[in-house]
């Protein structure tokens, strides 16, 4: 007999064709994904949707929508909700009731529905359950939770992945994603979830009449906005006035949040990409919403071309992310996270250098280059390096909160992911856009443009060229490759690379971080490679940072280790 690959919690073929045949037959299921189910008919669709269950890893849930155990559907949210309900119970009992869990949601296709089951059964188990009103950014349910003293926080989103897909993300009473020490526990509460069945699920008017159901309207929205806006840093007003800004929230969540707080800031000439500004879970415009990538820009710069803007911001769907491109020489240049991120430290610190201290620090992840930490050190601060994710940089800053040993400046992460400002524990796009364009004003007044500013940095503390490489390696080969990739870096890494002068294997525990599947090779002239499986997709990521003392010595070597690592590892 045919059998499918047992590792990740896979199933033999007979098991997934019986929890297949379950589902068509159970009478908990609805039509609508019967019928889904019935349509799948191919053997292979029907392996890859019920092969195994959808894990609730460290980032909680993320996956294609659609029916089976292996999609993000109602089933499965009900089932995760679940889980964290009795995590809840059993480790803050009556407080963890009474404090109850804020909801929000993007406007990704099923992110409302979502929103609402799950809120469904967090009041069916007795939790006091806050559900805004209408779709928000990421950052504003971390806010939402410190503001509203919660016990926890759920966000319906998948961030920038294709339109396919859909997740749910989890929140501590800080207003930080789950760490692994965390996500742990809540994991082995899910996961004892056996029978969908028996997820308890109120009914909506039934929770309102008790109390446990309230909506969450536009006064949390404002008083997130005064918070980002406390976070401003350049007074000049007529400077601000004269930049020309394009906005575009790539159909998301950003459109109202991010232009209040422009027009609250002194930005007057904000125009915003109509074809991009209203919420659309297709996003019909673009590829994928990811600001990472330049095509997601393509409308945005188009508008700029059109009115002589100075600069193009587009966020991610979930508002939590932040892409630019600046008129620069008459073209449009776009700027990596990593270019964006030094720039910002390099601007904040310039304008908070009075009030800097001893405990001052600046926290950014480890597949960050070292451009930004190097700007840090030299305005005294201590840099902190946390693992991929910034709930890592969350992390540190409630530990430094709560100690009082540091105090957090700033953080960011090569993928475009900025937080300036202690009101919230993730990265924060509306904060980042804020300070974005007053530091365009501020280079603008003085004759120069964020590429000529970037230009400076080089020339002062070397080239820096980065680079990320993501391999798409799906169902279960896929994992197997990318298992086997790990393993064969681990046992030959050192001599596949070139000049590699160190390997820090993060998977053993390196100083104070938790244990992570990340190798880093650090070369003998200070650039380096890490290698990490995603945790929200089926990709393995290369992370390029070449560091040469001019433009074209990085272009070649970069082009030179990135071929070999395609020829000698991904394509084994």
């Amino acid at each position: 007999m045919v059998k499918a690959s047992n590792h990740d919690g896979a199933m033999d073929m007979d098991d997934y064709l019986q929890k297949y045949n379950q589902w068509l037959n159970a009478p908990f299921i609805d039509s609508q994904t019967k019928a889904e189910l019935a349509a799948a008919g191919e053997p292979a669709e029907i392996e890859d949707r019920f092969y195994k269950d959808l894990e609730f890893g460290t980032g909680g849930l993320r996956g294609i929508m659609g029916a089976g155990t292996n999609r993000v559907n109602i089933y499965t949210i009900r089932k995760a909700s679940f889980g964290l309900a009795n995590y809840i119970l059993d480790n803050f009992g009556g407080e963890g009731k009474a404090r109850g869990i804020a909801i929000a949601y993007d406007s990704r296709h099923n992110s409302q529905t979502f929103a609402e089951e799950a809120a469904k059964v967090f009041c069916a188990c007795g939790i006091k359950t806050f559900l805004f009103d209408e779709l928000q950014p990421t950052p504003v349910l971390s806010f939402a939770v410190r503001h509203l003293k919660c016990i926890a926080g759920v966000v319906i989103t998948a961030s920038h992945n294709p339109k396919e897909y859909n997740g749910y993300k989890v929140y501590n009473q800080h207003g930080c994603q789950l760490v692994p020490r965390e996500a742990d526990q809540v994991i082995e509460y899910v996961n004892q979830v056996q029978d969908i069945a028996a997820v308890p699920v109120s009914d909506a008017d039934w929770a309102r009449a008790r109390g446990l159901l309230d909506g969450v309207g536009r006064e949390v929205l404002d008083a997130y906005l005064d918070a980002v806006h406390a976070q401003s840093l350049y007074g000049d007003g007529q400077a601000k006035a004269g930049l020309k800004i394009v906005y575009t929230p790539l159909h998301g969540t950003g459109l109202k949040p991010v232009t209040s707080v422009l027009a609250r800031d002194g930005f007057t000439s904000v125009f915003v990409v109509k074809e991009q500004q209203e919420p659309d879970g297709s996003f019909s415009t673009v590829r994928t919403p990811n600001p990472e990538e330049t095509e997601a820009l393509a409308l945005g710069i188009a508008k700029a071309k059109a009115v002589g803007a100075d600069i193009v911001l587009g966020t991610d769907p979930d508002c939590d992310r932040v892409g630019v491109a600046v008129k620069h020489n008459r073209e449009y240049v776009h700027l990596t996270g990593n270019q964006i991120g030094a720039l910002l430290v390099k601007f904040v610190l310039e304008q908070k250098k009075a009030d800097l201290s001893p405990r001052s620090t600046l926290i950014k992840t480890i597949v960050t280059n070292d451009l930004g930490a190097q700007i840090a050190l030299d305005y005294g601060l201590n840099v902190v390096d946390t693992l991929t994710g910034f709930k890592f940089i969350g992390d540190k800053m409630t530990e430094f909160e709560q100690s009082g040993t540091n105090e957090f400046v700033a953080g960011y992460e090569e993928s475009y992911g900025y937080l300036v400002g202690t009101h919230v524990r993730d990265k924060d796009a509306v904060v980042a856009t804020m300070l974005i364009c007053e530091m365009a004003a501020y280079h603008r007044k003085r004759g120069k443009t964020l590429a000529d500013a970037l230009d400076e940095l080089y020339q002062e503390y070397g080239f820096y060229l980065d680079h990320l490489d993501s391999f798409v390696l799906e169902g279960i080969n896929g994992s197997a490759k990318i298992d086997a990739i790990m393993a064969l870096l681990r046992t030959e890494g050192k001599d596949i690379l070139p000049d590699v002068a160190e390997v820090i294997d993060y998977s053993r525990g390196i100083q104070d971080l938790p244990k992570s599947d990340v190798l880093k090779f650090i070369l003998r002239d200070g650039s380096w490679i890490a290698v990490r499986p995603s945790g929200t997709e089926p990709k393995l990521k290369v992370y390029y940072s070449i560091r040469q003392p001019e433009e074209s010595l990085a272009k070649a070597k970069l082009e030179l280790i990135r071929g070999l690592v395609s020829r000698q590892i991904i394509e084994i």
